[in-house]
């Protein structure tokens, strides 16, 4: 082979990467009523768990941050607890999610999620890690508190905030329209849910 031919290669193998790149499938932001992506990931007691493995029943997703003022006031009030108790009442699925970093706010290893669970009464189902934030960006979680919801057939019908209190003040609680809340209720008695999509706000997450 001439040396002109040589030094053709390269350049070709990397014009054959660079398109093969180019036709990857982005990844698809979620959409309501279009199947929630699919994920696994680890929970604080070292136990890998599926959201497949959850289908046929209603799940919430809850991205959270225990150094962030705005998921204090929901947990240092009960809010949270409360509403992740009366969710399991109903046979709803509460996974909340830590995608923060290591050395981020908000990390947490296996050992400081359990103490946190049980320092803060956490009812969720689990509590799942995902330190490279794969779970959090196919969800496009964006803030802590960031909610989801996910029917029994598998597709997302809620994704927003918490409420309708834009603010980390413990006071605005009381009053304020709890979107989570009046989505299970919507789905329970076999409802479309009324609002779909809100507005989230909260922390940012910590990839």
């Amino acid at each position: 082979m001439t040396p002109q031919g040589l030094s053709r290669r390269p350049l070709l193998a990397g014009l054959a990467l660079t398109l093969a790149l180019a036709a990857s499938p982005a990844l698809a932001a979620p959409a309501i009523g279009k199947p929630a992506p699919a994920f696994t990931a680890v929970d604080a007691q070292g136990k890998a768990r599926s959201l497949a493995e959850f289908r046929g029943k209603t799940v919430v997703l809850e991205w959270t941050n225990e150094g962030c003022p705005y998921v204090q006031k929901h947990y240092d009030s009960g809010a949270m607890q409360g509403l992740q108790k009366a969710a399991a009442a109903d046979g709803v699925v509460w996974l909340s999610i830590i995608s923060s970093a290591p050395g981020k706010q908000g990390y947490k290893t296996a050992a400081e999620a359990r103490a946190w669970q049980d320092r803060s009464g956490v009812a969720a189902a689990a509590v799942l890690l995902d330190p490279k934030g794969e779970v959090g960006r196919a969800y496009s979680a964006r803030t802590t508190p960031h909610m989801y919801i996910v029917n029994p057939a598998g597709n997302l019908v809620y994704m927003g905030g918490i409420d309708d209190k834009n603010s980390a003040d413990p006071a605005t609680l009381q009053g304020a329209r709890n979107y989570v809340s009046l989505a299970l209720a919507d789905l329970k008695a076999g409802r479309a849910v009324a609002q779909p999509v809100s507005a989230p706000y909260g922390c940012s997450v910590k990839y």
